[in-house]
């Protein structure tokens, strides 16, 4: 029997969410605006997504109010897309699950690692802040930088560059 395309019919909060945000490239398009990715040729270069893809991904996310999109030049017309709130409170389900799989999958050390911002000290996996006791840093409230397991062979994308260069504050442009 074929995997349905939809979740249609089953009454289910998570089924929900994963219709939104359960296909491939969406939640790594949403880490990257977390990351400060703000344009569509950078999340293109970065993510090595096919044009189609993107494209249809950013209009569903536009579409369900998690990005917003923002007209940054007029001629010729370019548009950059942000996260509004209910895009932002993606950190709480987008970090855990990153520090998840840096426990079970990971080979060597962290690729990234994220800090509270205020004090210096680096999150544990749920999020919290042990050293201040912030049970849910905002993502305005951390700081990634490039983490030991970074490989030798580094990718060359102006995104990859940017984020070894210095530690960035999410949410913050980039570039």
């Amino acid at each position: 029997m074929p995997l349905g395309k939809s979740y249609e019919g089953q009454n289910c909060s998570l089924a929900k969410a994963l219709e939104l945000v359960g296909e491939r490239w969406t939640l790594l398009i949403v880490r990257d605006a977390f990351y400060g990715v703000r344009r569509y040729g950078d999340f293109l270069t970065h993510l090595d997504i096919p044009r189609a893809v993107l494209a249809d991904r950013l209009a569903t996310l536009v579409d369900a109010g998690i990005l917003e999109r923002r007209r940054y030049q007029d001629s010729p017309p370019r548009d950059e897309y942000l996260l509004t709130d209910r895009g932002s409170q993606l950190w709480s389900v987008i970090y855990p699950l990153m520090s998840w799989s840096e426990r079970h999958f990971a080979v060597g050390e962290p690729l990234r690692t994220f800090r509270h911002a205020a004090c210096g000290t680096e999150l544990d996996p749920a999020g919290r802040c042990p050293t201040c006791g912030h049970v849910d840093v905002p993502p305005g409230d951390v700081e990634v930088s490039a983490g030991p397991g970074v490989p030798a062979q580094l990718r060359q994308d102006a995104v990859s560059v940017a984020l070894r260069q210095r530690p960035h504050r999410l949410l913050r442009p980039l570039f």
